[in-house]
């Protein structure tokens, strides 16, 4: 199994409940040559990615709540199929995210 494709995103234990879902369904999605994206809550990130299958180091620039924001993370592939990782901001918060594969989501 690899991580490309488009994850929707469960849990953010960091945040309340309604945050990652403010705007739209939260989401982290990877792409073939180490692209991406990424939204929660009032952020949304273009992501820059490189690992292997099953592991992801990644950067990002975008915007949160209308100002410039950038950062980096990671993912990582769990046992159970699930998506475990972090996005973190530049001189700022951590946001920790659980994802799960989307159902009409198919590796790239």
């Amino acid at each position: 199994m690899n991580l490309l494709g488009r994850w929707r995103i469960v849990e953010m234990p960091d945040y309340t409940d309604d945050y990652p879902n403010m705007m739209e369904p939260a989401y982290i999605r990877f792409e073939d040559h180490g692209s991406g994206e990424f939204a929660f809550g009032c952020v949304t990130g273009q992501i820059f990615a490189r690992g292997d299958t099953d592991a992801v180091a990644f950067s990002w620039t975008g915007a949160d709540e209308m100002d410039e924001a950038q950062g980096d993370g990671w993912a990582e592939l769990q046992a159970d199929g699930s998506l475990k990782g972090q996005i973190c901001f530049h001189g700022g918060d951590e946001a920790n995210f659980i994802a799960r594969r989307e159902t009409s989501s198919t590796a790239c």
